[in-house]
């Protein structure tokens, strides 16, 4: 049974607005009103608090979440800022006077030179919409030039002005930088010379399958399905094959038992959380692309949790509810199959970010049941959480709060659109070039596949976490409490083996290395090349990755990132088997596999069991 929540902080009424009209009618019919009346007076704070929570809610659905007063002050700041700041304006005057002078240059030399014409700037190396050869012949190159020294006018006009606050200036130098991308020359097709001869050579073909492609897609996204060719991609056939039982299940997770295809395993036994942002089988992909395949080859017995997918009524799961009857539950199950072992634990994401929470709480309780602690892209420390943060003030979190009262969860497209913005050109511009501007379907991947089969989150559960961590970064301050006391990151003693990706934009890499500065027991970090999910799944095979390691010790001075980045050894290939090496090395001598499930209660069906099929 949940534990009763003291305050109720995602009432179960209906929407804002009929709760609203309900007590403008009669404020004290409605239980969540507050205290009675004082003086027989209408409560009207409450009447108040209802019709703002109607507005913001509906307001948060016509912007996909992102709250326009966050937006807002973040401009006036600027603006204010820089039209009292003369020498600014004066100096950018100067840079555009002296970007025109260096674009006319540049226009008269590729008219005499043609595509040798040296370009009087460059795109940034993860800058790729420019990288077709057609793009430097003339005019085409004089556009592209004139719109990349533009935008880095704009990015020199939004940040360095005298007294703007630096949370606000990166809102606007990323919004900023998100309507340039909008306009860019290679998202119309008279502008971007692939898509002209394209059109040329196809008769046009190309901008019909576009149109084509485009209602297809907004069909889908207005009945909910998945984008077209996921469904080549079955759960249970085609991803998360590998073999397992469904050995425990509560209302928050089923635990899975991976099936062993060694004749004797590590007697530790490995226990993997996933984020609940998304599906468990990120770590189960196709065969080829299983982590947890990768993990029963080498003699590990292997447990995952598969989250449920929470609906309204689960609006009051909270944090903590997802480390007791997620990380603890699953604990205990796993100490019930295989008695007296020590259980080495791996986090990914948010998962990883609970699995150091559930693992400081163990080190102060005295439990150690934990051989080793596994993060996957995860963070402990938020001070530096990258972009994501423009989207975490208090502005925002108390917008999306309105957004979720209404709902009781908030929805996985109420989220995407902000992981979307991180990564505009790649996630959303090229898209649109070559779905509709070239009528060319990209060709799905499992890992596509599985990142559009989205969860919900529970509207107490997303609230904690966003304000607790991401905001007030409590856990990395020794504020966090569990049960009522707080947890150090210092106390977890076991050691800790943390990877971070080279390009990831949910969780930057530095980000992720705080840990060797928060931790107190010896911390081997792995820095790997790939995003926040492709570098994660990195099997074995794969000539385009490489990877560096570095142990630090728990005696040993602290090493900051740049200085890391020298002394970490260099690998090519996946970092899997430099982790799988590193988990055996702290196990021990192999044996006859465990039981699979639970004493005197038989499995509950088998692998990828039912949650994860929920939509």
């Amino acid at each position: 049974m949940l534990a009763a929540a003291p305050t109720k902080l995602f009432p179960t009424s209906a929407q804002p607005a009929a709760r609203a009209v309900r007590l403008l009618q009669d404020p004290a019919n409605d239980a969540a009103a507050g205290s009675p009346p004082a003086d027989g007076e209408h409560d009207m704070p409450a009447v108040s608090v209802a019709i703002d929570q109607a507005v913001h809610s509906t307001l948060a659905r016509l912007t996909g979440g992102l709250s326009p007063a966050a937006l807002a002050d973040a401009w006036f700041d600027w603006g204010i800022h820089i039209a009292f700041s003369p020498g600014k304006q004066a100096a950018l005057a100067l840079k555009a006077t002296r970007k025109n002078r260096r674009l006319g240059q540049f226009a008269f030399r590729s008219l005499t030179k043609g595509e040798t014409a040296e370009p009087c700037i460059v795109p940034l190396p993860q800058d790729r919409r420019f990288s077709n050869p057609a793009w430097h012949s003339w005019p085409f190159n004089v556009v592209y030039q004139s719109f990349l020294l533009g935008q880095q006018w704009w990015h020199n006009a939004t940040t360095g002005v005298p007294g703007v606050a630096k949370a606000d200036e990166a809102i606007v130098e990323f919004s900023a930088r998100q309507m340039l991308d909008a306009v860019s020359p290679s998202n119309s097709p008279l502008s971007n010379p692939v898509v002209l001869r394209e059109t040329l050579v196809s008769g046009g073909a190309n901008l019909v399958l576009g149109a084509l492609n485009a209602v297809e897609d907004a069909r889908r996204a207005l009945g909910g399905l998945k984008p077209a060719g996921a469904e080549a991609y079955e759960v249970g056939r085609d991803v998360a094959v590998t073999r397992g039982e469904v050995v425990y299940r509560n209302r928050l997770i089923e635990l899975i038992q991976y099936t062993p295809t060694t004749e004797t395993v590590h007697p530790e036994p490995v226990l993997i959380v996933p984020a609940w942002i998304m599906k468990y089988y990120i770590l189960d992909l196709s065969p080829p692309n299983s982590l947890v395949r990768h993990l029963v080859g080498r003699g590990f017995t292997v447990f995952m949790i598969s989250w449920r997918n929470p609906g309204p009524n689960d609006r009051d799961l909270s944090f903590d509810d997802y480390r007791r009857l997620g990380v603890m539950a699953a604990l205990d199950a796993v100490s019930a199959t295989v008695p007296g072992a020590r259980i080495h634990t791996a986090g990914y994401c948010l998962g990883g970010t609970l699995a150091a929470i559930a693992a400081a709480t163990m080190a102060r309780d005295g439990d150690d049941r934990l051989a080793s602690l596994t993060l996957f892209a995860a963070q402990v420390d938020f001070t530096e959480a990258g972009e994501l943060t423009l989207f975490i003030n208090e502005s925002q979190i108390s917008f999306l709060e309105s957004l979720m009262r209404s709902e009781g969860v908030l929805e996985a497209r109420q989220m995407a659109g902000a992981f979307q913005l991180l990564r505009s050109n790649d996630l959303i511009w090229s898209r649109v070039v070559n779905s509709y501007l070239l009528g060319r379907r990209e060709p799905m991947s499992d890992l596509m596949a599985w990142n559009a089969d989205a969860t919900r989150m529970p509207a107490r559960m997303q609230a904690e976490y966003l304000r607790s961590l991401f905001l007030d970064n409590d856990l990395a301050e020794g504020r966090f409490r569990v049960e009522g006391r707080p947890v150090a990151l210092s106390d977890i003693r076991v050691p800790v083996f943390a990877v971070g990706t080279e390009r990831d934009h949910v969780a930057p890499w530095r980000s992720v290395f705080k840990l060797t500065l928060l931790g107190d027991t010896d911390v081997t970090f792995l820095l790997t090349s790939g995003g926040h999910n492709a570098g994660i799944v990195s099997e074995p095979g794969r000539t385009d990755r490489h990877y560096r390691i570095y142990t630090k010790a728990e005696a040993s001075p602290y090493i900051d990132p740049d200085r890391w980045l020298q002394v970490a050894r260099l690998g090519s290939g996946s970092w899997w088997p430099e982790w799988t090496g590193w988990l055996s090395a702290r196990s021990g001598e192999h044996l006859p596999p465990p039981q699979s499930g639970l004493p005197d209660t038989p499995p509950l069906g088998p692998a990828p069991g039912t949650y994860v099929r929920e939509a």
